[in-house]
């Protein structure tokens, strides 16, 4: 009986799926990059097919390209479980150092990580301010060109990898009233962002809205998450956010680089 049912079951796998999920499973803590010839050598598949896989993993958002040609598992496997965000070690990391800056400022936090060309929020801690975003939890997401962590994470990133990520698509829906539209327009911002080290979002999300983020760095420099603190715009302008929010969140960032290993 036991056999018939396995046999039975196995008629119905999807074998493409299944290899694709099973080259996620290779990455661990001693394995957290992988080239394209050790998935080929650790699965058996052959070269094209791994090929396909992985290129099809890297569009959907669960593998992530490095500089030197390794991929490693990408934000997109973040959305496939709160629990498994709740464990990461970046989450874990930062709990505290977020707690912290929640008390300095008593207004929202958020932690968050790049997918394709939106922002996956890891981790939430909502203020009593009544916030128009209130909707927002763990697990959700948000174009990246109009949210301030969106445009921190967006600015670490070389000019083709902005063009891969960002398409007209991304310009795309119904945003606050000083959204940004365009390339151009973008480009402009994020050149502004990498100047300055921080980013404003200006009622770009939703009317009432703004924020202002920083990056999260790891040991080799490069910007993994952003941390941003957002306020009713009725209670803070611009210039308000920078004096009083700027401070607290820069340190905030800097701990949680430091305990990455960036120096």
């Amino acid at each position: 009986m036991k056999a018939n049912s396995t046999r039975e079951a196995s008629s119905y796998t999807v074998e493409a799926l299944a290899k694709g999920l099973r080259i996620l499973a290779l990455f661990s803590e001693k394995r957290p990059h992988l080239r394209l010839t050790e998935i080929v050598n650790l699965t058996g598949v052959p070269m094209p097919t791994a090929f396909r896989l992985v290129a099809t993993l890297e569009s959907e958002g669960y593998l992530e390209r490095l500089p030197d040609g390794a991929v490693r598992p990408g934000a997109g496997v973040l959305m496939l479980g709160f629990a498994a965000l709740r464990g990461l070690d970046l989450v874990q990391t930062s709990s505290v150092i977020l707690r912290e800056l929640f008390a300095q400022t008593k207004q929202t936090v958020n932690l968050g990580v790049l997918s394709q060309d939106r922002v996956v929020y890891v981790a939430r801690l909502q203020s009593d301010s009544v916030l128009v975003t209130a909707n927002i939890t763990v697990g959700s997401t948000l174009p990246a060109i109009v949210t301030s962590m969106g445009k921190v994470l967006l600015a670490s990133l070389p000019d083709d990898e902005l063009r891969k990520r960002i398409a007209p698509s991304s310009f795309a829906g119904t945003w606050g009233p000083n959204a940004i539209r365009n390339m151009t327009s973008l480009k402009k911002e994020l050149a502004v962002v990498r100047e300055r080290g921080f980013a404003y979002q200006d009622e770009e999300l939703v009317s009432g809205l703004r924020s202002i983020a920083a990056p999260v760095r790891q040991n080799d420099g490069r910007v993994v998450a952003a941390v941003n603190v957002a306020v009713p715009a009725r209670d803070f302008s611009v210039e308000q956010l920078r004096k009083q929010v700027l401070d607290p969140l820069i340190a905030a960032c800097t701990q949680i680089s430091r305990r990455l290993g960036n120096s």
